[in-house]
């Protein structure tokens, strides 16, 4: 199936769960930046949760309106017949987020999340991705905090580093910013499912062709201080050094033998201490279902920090790549991380499927591979910081 033959479609985007809290952000981003000419449409299970969306958009009257319910399948088919890209907010994804991928990899779709849960990425390669290359559909996963910066930011240092050699990049990120009930809930049940996120990754290694003539890992380094940034660096167990790996996997532009490290940074050894010790607490807590559930309670799917708060937030992620005799220090920054600029990449990814002159890729990809400096350049233009720092 051509992609050509995707434009006589109703709708460019449509956007599934947009009554939500990051839902309702991205909505509120694309009325105010998409082109007039963008066909899209907001879709959910509410009809009049939706409607009332809509109403409070700016040029609402041409954004268009559909149902459709993660119980309901059909409805999550016609979804995907309807649009060229899908973009979804409606998580965990491990839960409910299967029959959409599966509609659009059959339809030949694009589609786009914002899961940061490993198991659910695994699994979607193995059953959709084969059938998603026949279509033409790119499957793209990760498309906010999780793993935007840290993808695209190291692609970003790839690139001021000499060709053809060995690479090594550690990413390290700063933050401060509140989080979701949506990612609160995504992180509980990648927390109670560890088995199942081993076994899903073991059986895309055996699916996963070899990559011959080259290497690309993202080991877990070990705690440290870290002098290149002044702070101590604690690996971090996200998804984002897993997506950095593919996208070096499938771009030879990262050399023949590239590593990736992933790290958040923290000024204060006690601070990073508490840390390490509050999310252990919380992955043993997530194996006890009672305890789960209390946790369940404390901060449910839907809501999120206050605009003032998010106003206050900031991230910064700063990466050092050196390969060929070279070093160089670079930065991706922007504001509240999980929410307004999550949102901000989200759309904007959206848009550059549908907008852009982008490499012929198909399957699960990322979005260094899909879309690369086409969407760099829209965060930069939106706001968010793609610099180098230092070299030599």
């Amino acid at each position: 199936m051509s992609r050509m033959n995707r434009t006589d479609r109703p709708y460019d985007l449509v956007l599934f769960g947009a009554t939500g809290f990051v839902g309702t952000l991205t909505a509120e981003y694309l009325a105010e930046h998409a082109p007039a000419s963008l066909r899209w449409a907001i879709a959910g299970r509410s009809e009049r949760r939706l409607q009332e969306l809509r109403e409070r958009l700016p040029g609402g009257a041409s954004v268009g309106v559909l149902r459709a319910d993660v119980a309901d399948p059909a409805s999550l088919r016609e979804l995907a017949r309807q649009a060229r890209v899908v973009a979804t907010t409606v998580g965990p994804y491990v839960t409910y987020g299967e029959e959409l991928v599966a509609a659009c990899a059959d339809r030949g779709t694009d589609y786009l999340d914002l899961t940061g849960e490993p198991e659910f990425v695994d699994l979607v390669y193995v059953r959709h991705d084969a059938r998603a290359r026949e279509t033409g559909a790119r499957l793209l996963h990760a498309c906010g905090f999780d793993s935007v910066p840290h993808d695209l930011g190291a692609y970003f240092t790839v690139q001021q580093l000499p060709e053809g050699v060995s690479l090594t990049v550690d990413g390290f990120v700063r933050a401060d910013a509140a989080f979701s009930g949506g990612t609160f809930a995504s992180a509980l049940n990648q927390f109670a499912r560890p088995g199942r996120m081993l076994a899903a990754a073991r059986d895309r290694s055996r699916h996963e062709p070899r990559l011959l003539g080259r290497r690309a890992s993202a080991p877990t380094g070990a705690p440290r201080f870290a002098k290149e940034v002044g702070a101590w660096a604690l690996p971090l167990p996200t998804i984002d050094p897993q997506i950095v790996r593919r996208s070096a996997r499938a771009l030879e532009r990262y050399g023949p033998d590239f590593r990736y490290r992933h790290y958040a940074a923290v000024a204060h050894l006690p601070v990073a201490v508490g840390g390490v010790a509050a999310v252990g607490a919380l992955a043993a807590a997530a194996q006890l279902p009672p305890a789960r559930r209390w946790l369940s309670g404390r901060l449910r799917p839907g809501e999120g920090p206050s605009a003032e708060k998010r106003a206050r937030s900031w991230f910064s992620v700063r990466f050092v790549g050196e390969g060929g005799g070279r070093r160089v220090c670079t930065e991706v920054a922007g504001g509240d991380p999980g929410y307004d600029e999550t949102a901000k990449m989200f759309a904007e990814a959206a848009m550059s499927l549908v907008l852009d002159d982008l490499p012929s890729t198909a399957g699960q990809v990322t979005t260094a591979v899909a879309m690369g400096d086409a969407l760099i350049d829209r965060l930069r233009a939106a706001g968010i910081t793609f610099r180098v720092a230092a070299r030599r």
